[in-house]
């Protein structure tokens, strides 16, 4: 059952990676760099500490800080754990799939999308209720994490397993901040 999954995994990474183009290869190296995003996260800081304040916005960007290490790490567990070969390094279809970018760590999970998972949970669960419209910080995972695939560094189900373990760890998170701002704040 395993082996016919991955085996559909592969076939659906080798179609996503093959509809790619030298003509876009730039812009996806850039997307999937994690501070070309800065002006979103500036965006972000704005929009929350217009609605929280300062004293709030520091209590929440500590939060944010501790669920991207606790995400971070987890991933790492995973991907030592499985020591599933990335794509790049997968000798049975790197030589048959787009290499944009390589890597030698471990595939499953992405943390890329874990973390921006993640992140994007819990700032959508606090900050839902100020702004109508921010359903659409959920198209920064999206076009984040499918770059990994573009650039041939994940596998479909590493993006799919890190977006469930981020809405998780997220939504975890949000607890936890519900109960300790009811308790302290």
């Amino acid at each position: 059952m395993i082996d016919k999954i991955l085996s559909y995994d592969t076939r659906l990474f080798l179609f996503l990676n093959g509809l790619g183009s030298e003509t876009y290869d730039g812009l996806w190296l850039f997307i999937t760099k994690q501070t070309h995003w800065i002006p979103l996260f500036l965006v972000l800081l704005y929009l929350i500490f217009k609605k929280l304040g300062v004293k709030q916005t520091m209590y929440l960007l500590l939060f944010v800080a501790v669920l991207i290490a606790f995400t971070d790490q987890a991933t790492n567990l995973f991907k030592n754990g499985f020591q599933r070969l990335r794509p790049c390094s997968n000798p049975e279809i790197n030589t048959i799939m787009r290499v944009v970018k390589s890597s030698s760590s471990y595939s499953f999970f992405s943390g890329h999308a874990s973390n921006s998972m993640a992140v994007s949970t819990f700032l959508f669960l606090i900050l839902r209720r100020y702004y109508k419209y921010v359903c659409f910080l959920f198209l920064w995972p999206l076009i984040f994490a499918y770059s990994r695939i573009y650039l041939g560094l994940h596998y479909p189900l590493d993006i799919l397993t890190g977006y469930v373990f981020g809405v998780f760890s997220g939504f975890m998170m949000y607890k936890i901040y519900l109960i300790i701002q009811k308790k302290y704040f």
